[in-house]
Parts: C-alpha cells; sequence; structure tokens
C-alpha cells in the first residue's frame, strides 16, 4: 500500500514564500525613495540618451526562427538525455532516437525547402500579374 507524504510542509512554505514576498514589497513602498525628477523615467542605455521608441518592429521570420531554434533546443536536451541512459534503454532506446532524429530532419529538410530558413531576398521573380496585361 502506498502512503502519499503530507502536504502540510508544501503549503506551509508556499504561505510563508507569500508572506516574504508581501513583506518586502510593503517594506520598499513604505520606506523606498519618492521623488519625481525629469530623468526619473527615462531609460538608462549606458549613459546614451534615448533617441527612438524601444518598440521595434521585427519580420515574423524572425519569430520564426526563434521558434525553430527552441525547437532543435529541445531536442538538444532530448538527445543529451537519451545519450547519458543510452546502456540502460539497449536498442530499443536506440530505435525510438533513430526515429526522433529522422523525424527531426525531415522537419528540418521541410523548413528549407519551404524557405522558412531563408533570410535573404527571394531568388524566384514573380511576375507582374496586372489586370488585362496584354489584352487590347
Amino acid at each position: 500500500m502506498h502512503v502519499s507524504p503530507p502536504l502540510w510542509p508544501l503549503a506551509l512554505y508556499a504561505a510563508g514564500v507569500l508572506a516574504l514576498v508581501a513583506f518586502m514589497i510593503g517594506a520598499s513602498h513604505l520606506l523606498g525613495q519618492r521623488h519625481r525628477e525629469r530623468a526619473t523615467d527615462v531609460p538608462y542605455e549606458s549613459g546614451i540618451p534615448p533617441v527612438a521608441t524601444a518598440r521595434l518592429r521585427l519580420a515574423a521570420r524572425y519569430y520564426l526562427l526563434a521558434m525553430l531554434f527552441v525547437v532543435f533546443d529541445i531536442e538538444a536536451v532530448l538527445l543529451m538525455g537519451w545519450a547519458v541512459a543510452a546502456r540502460e534503454v539497449g536498442w530499443a532506446g536506440y530505435g525510438a532516437a533513430l526515429v526522433f532524429v529522422l523525424l527531426l530532419v525531415i522537419a528540418l529538410v521541410y523548413l528549407w525547402r519551404s524557405g522558412a530558413l531563408d533570410w535573404g531576398p527571394s531568388r524566384v521573380r514573380r511576375r507582374s500579374r496586372a489586370p488585362n496585361a496584354g489584352v487590347r
């Protein structure tokens, strides 16, 4: 029969953490300085005054590449775990890791062929599709 451990120490710890956070925020609010100067809300950028807004618009390709990086980074973490336990999992684990890597290679080839990894200008020239082109 499995006996689950009591949960009251975890609840006590969570309450203690919340009380400590509330105390620190309250103490900083009561004891903190209250001054409003011209440079209070200006972000500090190594002594260089800001010249533009911080809301830089980036292309969607940037975020796509960031998501791909996360996917392949997770792949590296999973393969590292497999490498640590390679002897214990045996040939079945090797086959599973091989299928996993094969699926990721297929995904990478698909992304490469679809142009998701291209940052340069498009190599394919598109014809202009003007209405009534060539019709008189």
